[in-house]
C-alpha cells in the first residue's frame, strides 16, 4: 500500500474542475501558465491531465472557450500560450480562422498553437496567415508536444515537415508559374491544375497534354478530392484562393 501510496503523489492531479474548466498543478510551483482551448471537455480534459505530466514549466490550464480563462485569470500565473484544439475542424472554416485570428489579434505578445488532426499545406497555411505561431500535427507525441510549445514560448515558428518538404518541392520546381502547387499536386496534377485555372476544358488539357480525355478527368477528380471541391467552378475557386496563399505573387 506504501507503494500505491508513493506512486500516486507524483502523478499531477486535478485543482478544480467547475463549469467545465480545469486546473492541473505540477508538485513545484510554476510561474506561466499553459491555455488549452476545446470545447470538446473530455478532450481537453485528458490533454490537459497528459501535458501535466510532461512539463514542470507551465500550470496547464484547460477551458472550452477564452471567456472562460478570463473570468478565472486572475487566480493563475501569466499566460505564456493558448494552444487551441481544433481537432478535425479545417482552418479554412470561417468559425475556425476567426477565432485564430481574434486570439492572435487580442494576445499580440502571446503565441496562438494549433493542434489539429489534419496536417495539409494549404490548412498550416491558412493557420499561420491568421496569425498564429505554430501549426502542431496530432501525429506527434506529447513530448514532442511540450517541446514544439516551448520553442514557440521562446519566440521560434513550428510548422510541420510535410510543410517544409512541400515547400522545398514548390522552390525546387524550375517553373513555379507551371507547378505553383507541387508540394501537394503530382507534376501532372499541377499541369492540369495550371490548365483549370485559365478555363480550359477537359478536351484541350488533354490536346496540350498530349493525354486522354478520360485521363484528364481522372485527374480533375483527384485534384476535385484534394481540396474539396464539389464541382469544377469550386475547384477553380479553391485552386485560386490555395495559389494567392501559397506563392508571392
Amino acid at each position: 500500500m506504501d507503494s500505491i501510496n508513493h506512486r500516486r503523489e507524483d502523478v499531477s492531479l486535478p485543482l478544480e474542475m467547475e463549469d467545465g474548466e480545469t486546473a492541473i498543478a505540477r508538485p513545484s510551483s510554476s510561474k506561466l501558465s499553459l491555455v488549452i482551448l476545446d470545447k470538446r471537455e473530455l478532450d481537453r480534459h485528458c490533454l490537459a491531465q497528459c501535458m501535466a505530466a510532461h512539463t514542470k514549466d507551465f500550470l496547464i490550464l484547460a477551458f472550452g472557450s477564452i471567456e472562460e480563462w478570463k473570468q478565472k485569470r486572475e487566480e493563475y500565473p501569466p499566460l505564456s500560450a493558448i494552444l487551441l484544439n481544433v481537432g478535425g475542424k479545417m482552418v479554412d472554416d470561417p468559425a475556425v480562422s476567426e477565432q485564430i485570428k481574434s486570439l492572435s489579434s487580442e494576445f499580440v505578445s502571446t503565441p496562438v498553437i494549433i493542434l489539429s488532426d489534419s496536417d495539409d499545406f494549404a490548412q498550416i497555411v491558412k493557420a499561420i496567415d491568421c496569425g498564429a505561431k505554430g501549426y502542431i500535427p496530432a501525429t506527434v507525441s506529447i513530448s514532442v508536444c511540450m517541446e514544439l510549445i516551448a520553442l514557440s514560448v521562446a519566440g521560434g515558428l513550428f510548422v510541420p515537415a510535410s510543410a517544409l518538404f512541400a515547400m522545398r518541392h514548390l522552390l525546387q520546381s524550375s517553373n513555379s508559374t507551371t507547378h505553383p502547387l507541387a508540394g501537394i499536386f503530382t507534376d501532372r496534377q499541377a499541369e492540369v491544375v495550371a490548365a483549370l485555372r485559365r478555363g480550359k476544358a477537359n478536351k484541350i488539357i488533354a490536346y496540350e497534354l498530349n493525354l486522354r480525355e478520360s485521363t484528364v478527368k481522372v485527374h480533375v477528380r483527384n485534384i476535385m478530392k484534394k481540396v474539396k471541391a464539389t464541382n469544377r467552378t469550386e475547384v477553380v475557386f479553391k485552386l485560386n484562393d490555395l495559389f494567392q496563399n501559397s506563392i508571392p505573387a
